[in-house]
């Protein structure tokens, strides 16, 4: 959006008369919401955000907030009350050296800072042009406040001592506020080209202490797991290797234990003759009998389950989109980290980060159907263009896959699209920009998922199985509450939050607490996303073994 401002390269404006704005008592009440609730104006030059100054406490360093305030508050010494004042003077600061190369040898010159000073100033403090008579000296602000009009509750309530202000009276009454602003130009050698973003980021050394915490939380986590998983696949193959066999067809070989004499067992409860010979006999079968139990102890739990649990799962029509769609996000999200960290996204290129990440997902339906057929080949589907279109198009078999991915993703961008709208901001997406992102997700994305699962299906083995399925499904017993899915999901799930919920805690603050309002160390965010990602990898079996050693039904796994 272009504004009204009038700045001419070099040429100094000490005084610059914008205009006069007259407003109801609606817009005097919402402009003092909006200075109550702190809200911030940001212009751009050149790139740059305008800018508040600020200076550290021991004044060895100045950085820079993003943007600045539309107004202040204070309270009267007369009356106690609170009172709200808006800027209506703004002092533009635009700091500038030669610029490097050929360009600065021809007079060339670039912006390296952008400061905005803004200023309350009455309207009797004005002279005739509208300018303020001195910036400097004391001043009244500009109170953005209307008389109330009392005069309807005075006639209906003449004997009361009270009442009470109504600012919604549309009377008429209007209150007039005047804009000015002022330009100069300073050359500033001390900032590099190059490094004009550092002011806005001042504060790295001090983040770096909460950037190496969150690593060093995040390796520890990972290094417990990791010994719990070491652990884990030392007992299986111990338990495997050490007592058993595996078979030639990948089924598990139990060796049974003869027993110690040619006795055979009886029953439990049953009477043993008592005699000499006989109890010799009695500990023939008490070894047999220890046998016995030994041999059920070594085929309880996950044993048990080896032929079941590469079963196809009852909804594999939806698991392989699911999966696909999964495959899809990694990329964009390695993408954009990759990017991030080369420098090539930045906050100097405005809007980047969001475009470039629609392009990865669009581009990424090559990867998406490759994976999805795949895995749909290797559960034994046959229908191929149905488990495309399950990833792209909503059918009426598909439709929850479909709203998920990306038909769930557009459609949360156009609720949200709607209550910007609602807002007048100029942020809201434009219908253009709707359909075009339709017109991507239909003309680019759908024939390149095509094209991967056409491959991912014809040209691609499917997932081979380190052992062979039962032809009957073996019966799951009743599972205990601590092994139900939602409990599970919830207790796996926290560790690995655990893991980045203090690079995320930062992340957040960066976005919508600092003043500086970007987020910039994607080499420590990198970091943090690799030891997460190894840690759901810990988690995920770490959890499979323990549910698969308690015979737990698992999601997508076991047929019913």
């Amino acid at each position: 959006m272009t504004s009204d401002y009038d700045i001419v390269m070099g040429q100094d404006q000490p005084c610059q008369y914008l205009c006069s704005h007259e407003t109801d008592r609606r817009g005097v009440k919402r402009a003092r919401e909006l200075i109550e609730e702190g809200y911030v104006a940001e212009w751009i030059v050149d790139n740059l955000p305008g800018a508040t100054s600020f200076v550290t406490v021991d004044r060895t360093h100045k950085y820079y907030a993003a943007g600045f305030k539309i107004g202040y508050k204070e309270f009267s010494p007369l009356t106690a009350k609170q009172k709200h004042y808006i800027n209506n003077h703004i002092t533009l600061v635009v700091r500038y050296r030669k610029a490097p190369g050929r360009a600065g040898n021809r007079g060339g010159k670039v912006v390296v800072g952008f400061e905005v000073y803004p200023t309350s100033i009455e309207e009797a403090h004005r002279d005739s042009t509208g300018c303020p008579q001195e910036i400097r000296s004391d001043h009244n602000g500009m109170e953005i406040y209307i008389a109330p009009n009392n005069t309807k509750l005075a006639s209906q309530y003449p004997s009361s001592s009270y009442l009470p202000e109504e600012d919604d009276v549309d009377d008429g009454t209007t209150l007039t506020i005047p804009y000015t602003y002022a330009v100069y130009f300073r050359e500033d050698d001390t900032i590099e080209w190059s490094k004009r973003w550092d002011m806005y980021f001042n504060n790295q050394e001090e983040s770096n202490v909460i950037h190496w915490l969150a690593i060093v939380n995040s390796l520890v986590i990972c290094s417990l797991l990791t010994v719990i998983v070491v652990m884990v696949l030392n007992r299986t193959y111990r338990q495997v290797h050490g007592k058993d066999g595996a078979g030639d067809d990948g089924k598990l070989l139990l060796k049974h234990r003869k027993p110690t004499s040619g006795v055979k067992s009886p029953r439990f409860r049953e009477k043993a003759p008592a005699g000499l010979l006989e109890q010799s006999g009695d500990a023939g079968r008490d070894d047999d009998l220890s046998s016995d139990e030994e041999f059920v102890e070594d085929i309880s739990g996950w044993k048990l389950l080896h032929g079941d649990v590469f079963r196809a799962p009852p909804y594999a029509g939806y698991l392989a989109p699911l999966i696909g769609s999964g495959m899809q996000l990694v990329f964009m999200a390695a993408g954009l980290l990759v990017l991030s960290c080369f420098g090539i996204l930045n906050p100097s290129f405005r809007g980047g980060f969001v475009s470039v990440g629609v392009g990865l997902f669009v581009f990424a339906g090559v990867i998406s159907g490759y994976f999805s057929s795949r895995l749909y080949k290797t559960f034994g589907g046959k229908n191929w263009r149905k488990n495309t279109f399950m990833v792209c198009l909503p059918r009426r078999q598909s439709l929850i896959t479909a709203l998920l991915f990306p038909g769930l993703l557009f459609t949360t961008i156009f609720i949200l699209n709607l209550f910007v709208w609602a807002q007048a901001s100029s942020t809201a997406l434009p219908f253009g920009t709707l359909v075009g992102i339709i017109a991507l997700m239909l003309l680019i994305q759908l024939p390149l998922v095509y094209a991967g699962s056409w491959y991912g299906f014809h040209k691609s083995q499917q997932y081979e199985h380190p052992t062979k399925t039962n032809s009957v499904a073996r019966p799951v017993p009743e599972q205990a509450w601590y092994t139900r899915n939602s409990y599970g999901a919830l207790i796996a799930g926290f560790v690995p939050f655990a893991v980045v919920f203090i690079e995320l805690l930062f992340v957040f603050r960066s976005l919508w607490q600092d003043k500086s309002g970007y987020y910039y160390v994607f080499g420590f965010l990198s970091i943090v996303s690799l030891v997460g990602i190894l840690t759901v990898v810990e988690v995920t079996i770490v959890s499979t073994y323990i549910m698969l050693c308690q015979e737990v039904r698992l999601p997508f796994l076991f047929a019913p």
